[in-house]
């Protein structure tokens, strides 16, 4: 088959999940081009980006420069013909003038092969669905169209720009993809087609995680662990709370955070005025191999998500997998997704959202049974294998692809 697909930004760290897709699919023997809109520099880059090339296969949608843009969108009305042309016009009308979106789809009617065919448009977050469907509207791109929402993109968006916002791609595009029930809520509340909705879950690479039994360490110390961006909906400002009612019982813990962003100063703030500079650090971006090294450091993984002021919450969270099948129990919130990403009771545990003395008394009952860790962490891979492993979950992938391209023959676009 041959797939396009369509991403905001590429590649993004904590969008490993894409890049999953993207290898599995190479693997496979599909071919698959992928266009977003800005390229991100300031990030590790996975380094199956390298092994795979995903950036010699990607087209940049908006360029950098004023002149570029320019240019481009001069290049793509001279490419278009007449119908084209009326396309073009027939969506600034019902966009009701907004020409962010018709620019954009210049550029891309500039930058893209002349009405490129694609077996499936594959767009990642609903916004971009929005930009595929109006690329999709003016002859730009060309198959049937499936969107996966993710969590921000049916919460937050909405709540900014109204769920109207969706009409158009929820009417004309051909599938909706999402990982948890909740989310499937929130499409169906905003106005899609519940006929449209796939709960698909996104797998992990098993090859990659190595299991490792937990035990505690000949000196005593006990090392938790987080992986997300320092941002509100992660509620990393609880679990440093939690963390902090802790050391008070226990001496030798301690907490590393990795990952970065907008709320890196003011967690670092918390963190001093609790005391705890030389028991909790943030250590920033790190690599994969990096991240899978800490994984094999620790003994306990903690996510303590929350839905922040905005309505954003979180998606499926593959950090809870990531971290079952290498063995680490897992104490995170009762968010979105989270209750069908661990097994409660079993594989790790959930609390409440925004309580972190409810955190805290559960992180210290399993800090006293670490003869219970290994049985624990058993259980978590064994979950993980059966139901998220990554080979599987992209023959799945194949799979529904073949199923919209089979239901959208002949194409109707």
């Amino acid at each position: 088959m041959r797939i396009a697909f369509l991403l905001d930004t590429f590649p993004k760290t904590s969008e490993t999940f894409i890049v999953s897709q993207l290898v599995g699919l190479i693997e496979r023997g599909h071919t698959v081009e992928i266009f977003s809109r800005y390229r991100n520099s300031d990030q590790p880059v996975h380094p199956d980006v390298r092994k795979y090339q995903l950036i010699d296969r990607t087209r940049y949608l908006i360029p950098a420069s004023r002149k570029e843009r320019a240019l481009v969108a001069a290049q793509s009305i001279l490419r278009s013909g007449w119908r084209e042309r009326l396309d073009l016009l027939r969506s600034i009308s019902v966009q009701n003038g907004r020409a962010t979106f018709i620019r954009e789809g210049l550029y891309g009617r500039g930058l893209l092969p002349n009405q490129a065919t694609y077996d499936v448009i594959h767009c990642h977050f609903g916004p971009m669905g929005i930009f595929g469907q109006r690329l999709r509207d003016i002859g730009a791109l060309r198959g049937p169209l499936l969107t996966t929402f993710h969590g921000y993109d049916i919460a937050s968006y909405v709540a900014a720009h109204g769920a109207a916002a969706y009409r158009d791609l929820f009417r004309k595009g051909d599938a909706i993809t999402c990982s948890s029930s909740f989310i499937r809520g929130k499409l169906i509340a905003a106005g899609c087609d519940a006929a449209k909705i796939i709960l698909f879950r996104l797998g992990t690479d098993l090859t990659k995680f190595d299991f490792l039994e937990r035990v505690s360490d000949a000196d005593g110390a006990i090392r938790l662990i987080t992986v997300a961006r320092l941002v509100e909906k992660k509620g990393l400002e609880y679990s440093i709370q939690a963390f902090a009612k802790l050391v008070k019982e226990f001496s030798k813990l301690e907490y590393a955070i990795v990952g970065d962003g907008p709320l890196r100063d003011q967690l670092s703030g918390l963190i001093r005025r609790l005391g705890l500079t030389t028991k909790v650090t943030l250590l920033g971006w790190k690599t994969q191999e990096e991240i899978r090294q800490l994984f094999r450091q620790s003994h306990i993984f903690v996510l303590a998500s929350v839905t922040s002021a905005d309505g954003d919450f979180e998606g499926q969270g593959t950090v809870l997998q990531e971290a079952q099948a290498m063995g680490l129990p897992v104490v995170c919130t009762n968010h979105n997704g989270f209750p069908d990403s661990i097994l409660d009771g079993q594989s790790g545990f959930l609390v409440p959202e925004r309580d972190a003395d409810a955190l805290s008394a559960k992180l210290a009952e399993l800090i006293r049974r670490p003869d219970s860790w290994a049985e624990i962490g058993g259980r978590g891979r064994a979950f993980v294998e059966a139901e998220f492993d990554l080979s599987k979950r992209n023959d799945a992938l194949v799979e529904l692809y073949e199923l919209l391209r089979t239901r959208c023959q002949p194409s109707r676009h």
